[in-house]
């Protein structure tokens, strides 16, 4: 991130000396899973709701008040770390605060607040630990960890309502893909673009209008909270109910699912197991912190010793039925962000690809087979500028082929012009 990219600062974060320890409100000293913050007080709630700002006495730092102005804004993430004041994540841009740094001991203490004995015991060995927080009937994923000798922690708010596939600006085929009776589906894409969210969607369509199934999640941790619709559904997290995916994954086999939710990829273990659930009759939903629909296919193969790959090719053309790689964008009204998607579909003229090592002509490939659902991401972007929710300057930001994508952009201010 750049230096103006956090050169705004437009909140007050600064709070009251904390409550004595008579009142209810204050902290507690040691907290259990699932770990819960004590709510604002009734002076420090009114401020936020007619101000937006938190009343600057003493500048003392709580984290309920943190996390109740990050909620106020709308703030996708909170970063607390050493010598920075706190900083929020809004619409995809990091905004400091105007508040002092943190000091050392007050960014252990704030952490201290909503991270469990146990928890901290893992930071000091392990360097990280994940886990969830739950404040004002909201949900935070936490990453508590150790920089340089130093605490620190991001908070990503949870949204409070499971998305419908139509409120992320679905595609058809996303639907398609809810529908299958086996095979894998991946989401792709960088830390923070969104892919919890579309798989949450996913889920939540299958839990609609699927009565017949099964549906059973690995998550680190728990994020979205899915409600008993149609379908059955069991919510599995990681250091809680398992140990790792690949244990999960394999417990989960014995579990009777019809439909498996893996929160992510992240080894040529878990990737194994994953590839041999969907190869026995399960739809397998999961992530790969890849970009691009090719680099996913190819990050699958290449995590395997190169005497397997072949094995593998083979396996991953049989069983892929869908990748989607996305991007977040800013909206042009200045708030909100929305999703564009490089989407493949695992045809058998895919497949053929990916079994004889073709996988370099996938992208050229996908620009043709819009029929089928498929789209590049230039598509994606040009038809979200299209839309009018997203500038031009934007979509060529994220351009994978410049000059593909100003041709599609020159068509469509053509045909604005002369309709």
């Amino acid at each position: 991130m750049t230096g103006e990219e956090l050169t705004p600062r437009i909140f007050m974060t600064t709070t009251p000396t904390p409550p004595d320890a008579g009142d209810d409100n204050a902290l507690p000293g040691k907290l259990k899973e699932p770990v819960t913050l004590p709510p604002l007080s009734p002076k420090i709630k009114k401020a936020l709701q007619t101000t937006g700002r938190l009343p600057a006495v003493g500048f003392k730092y709580q984290m309920s008040e943190l996390l109740a102005l990050a909620i106020q804004h709308g703030a996708s993430d909170l970063h607390l770390r050493v010598a920075e004041p706190p900083m929020f994540r809004v619409d995809g841009r990091m905004i400091r605060s105007d508040g002092p740094p943190v000091k050392s001991k007050e960014a252990f203490d704030l952490i201290a607040a909503f991270t469990s004995e146990e928890d901290i015991r893992i930071v000091q060995e392990n360097g990280q630990a994940d886990f969830a927080v739950a404040f004002d009937q909201q949900r935070f994923r936490a990453n508590v960890f150790r920089a340089g000798g130093e605490w620190g922690a991001v908070l990503r708010r949870i949204p409070e309502d499971i998305p419908a596939l139509q409120e992320i600006i679905a595609p058809p085929v996303f639907y398609s893909f809810t529908r299958l009776p086996r095979g894998l589906v991946l989401v792709t894409g960088p830390t923070g673009s969104g892919k919890t969210t579309t798989l949450a969607a996913m889920i939540n369509q299958i839990n609609f209008e699927r009565p017949d199934v099964h549906i059973l999640t690995l998550e680190d941790p728990i994020e979205f909270k899915h409600p008993r619709k149609q379908a059955v559904i069991t919510q599995r997290e990681l250091g809680t109910d398992f140990r790792t995916f690949a244990d999960g994954l394999r417990a989960a086999l014995r579990e009777d699912p019809d439909i498996i939710l893996l929160g992510e990829m992240r080894d040529a273990d878990t990737m194994e197991v994953a590839m041999m659930a969907a190869e026995t009759g399960h739809l397998v939903f999961s992530t790969v912190h890849t970009v691009g629909v090719k680099d996913t296919v190819d990050r699958i193969i290449t995590a395997f010793p190169h005497n397997y790959q072949d094995n593998i090719r083979s396996q991953l053309a049989s069983i892929l039925r869908g990748v989607i790689s996305q991007v977040l964008l800013p909206h042009t009204s200045g708030r909100g962000r929305v999703a564009a998607f490089e989407i493949m579909v695992g045809t058998s003229a895919i497949a053929n690809l990916i079994r004889e090592n073709n996988t370099h002509q996938i992208p050229s490939f996908l620009q043709t087979q819009r029929k089928d659902g498929m789209c590049t991401l230039d598509q994606s972007l040009a038809e979200r500028y299209a839309e009018g929710l997203i500038a031009r300057e934007v979509a060529l930001e994220r351009a994978q082929e410049l000059r593909e994508l100003e041709n599609l952009l020159r068509t469509i201010n053509e045909k604005r012009r002369h309709p």
